[in-house]
């Protein structure tokens, strides 16, 4: 017991305290200590702001990556859907055996969604009107295309690998020269996506570990230069709970305004690169708006960088201070 409250001891002094009364009493005490701690970070402003603009960019970095990759998922989703193989026959196959296949293809109904039968004067005429070499056709003896057939998939043959599956079946089908799958390229894109997403979960652990031990640092500063302050309310009875509260607070504020100016950061980045990537978008006769900086995103910004304030304060104060007791 300290000295502050020896002696006092009896049932006199004692009263009830209902349980409503405690939880109010509870809240306006974390309340009035969440406000003097945001009132200490007040008074050094300088220090302060110094400490959040680098909590805020260690959360803008991570954060804008992750933006991003997810927005090329969703790009990259709308041209799954577009894929479609291209059946090309052998060179001297006939109208009538190409029509035969196009009905063999056309009854596979639990694989197959539509099918359809270029035949090589028609694709001649649309090579010619596309690529302008209508002069240089003339010349030609005769027509080097072959009868083409476009096969779209049933929607679970959309997929790179079920897809393959089903090239690799309708190419052994008669007459069939090769197929071509329109999405191979998009394994390559995955590919580069997995990639990205992996460097984005390495930049975010390492940037959050830096914001825990940056957070870490600074309270254990806080604790420091008030150690005397603490001896002090240990010698009168003050629990290691009670002296605890405010640095928390304090790791709070700094998440909170940290996580605040990432979010104004990145909705900053995003509109300076939205202009470039309408531009891009435009070449390819498109529109695309980049998502995702919504209030869901602020929130996921502000839950993450608070709990990582709290963590690092956390960890400054359980080690520091049990190591402050009044001589």
């Amino acid at each position: 017991m300290s000295l502050l409250f020896n002696g006092r001891t009896g049932d006199n002094t004692t009263r009830r305290v209902g349980f409503f009364q405690r939880v109010f009493m509870g809240g306006i005490n974390h309340l009035r200590q969440a406000l003097a701690s945001l009132g200490e970070l007040w008074r050094s402003p300088l220090a302060t702001f110094m400490t959040i603009g680098v909590l805020g960019l260690s959360i803008t970095l991570p954060s804008t990556l992750y933006l991003m990759v997810k927005n090329t998922e969703k790009v990259t989703a709308g041209w799954e859907q577009a894929g479609e193989i291209s059946l090309y026959l052998q060179s001297g196959t006939t109208e009538q055996q190409a029509n035969q296949l196009l009905l063999a293809v056309s009854s596979m109904t639990s694989k197959i969604d539509s099918a359809r039968l270029i035949a090589p004067d028609i694709a001649l005429e649309e090579f010619e009107a596309l690529s302008g070499l209508g002069d240089s056709l003339a010349y030609l003896d005769k027509n080097p295309l072959p009868y083409v057939l476009l096969i779209t998939p049933k929607p679970q043959y959309l997929q790179p690998e079920s897809a393959k599956r089903l090239l690799q079946e309708l190419e052994q089908q008669s007459v069939v020269d090769f197929g071509k799958l329109d999405i191979e390229w998009l394994e390559k894109l995955y590919a580069i996506v997995s990639i990205a997403k992996d460097i984005v979960w390495i930049v975010a652990i390492l940037l959050c570990v830096s914001v825990v031990l940056i957070i870490g640092n600074t309270i254990r500063l806080n604790i420091l230069s008030q150690r005397e302050e603490i001896a002090v309310m240990k010698l009168v009875g003050a629990t290691d709970n009670f002296i605890r509260f405010p640095f928390l607070y304090t790791g709070f504020w700094y998440g909170f305004l940290g996580g605040l100016l990432a979010w104004m950061l990145v909705a900053f980045l995003l509109w300076w690169i939205q202009s470039g990537v309408e531009n891009l978008a435009g070449l390819y006769q498109a529109e695309f708006t980049i998502s995702g900086l919504d209030m869901q995103a602020l929130g996921v910004i502000l839950l993450i960088s608070i709990s990582l304030g709290l963590i690092g304060s956390l960890i400054s104060v359980q080690k520091h201070i049990k190591e402050i007791e009044p001589s």
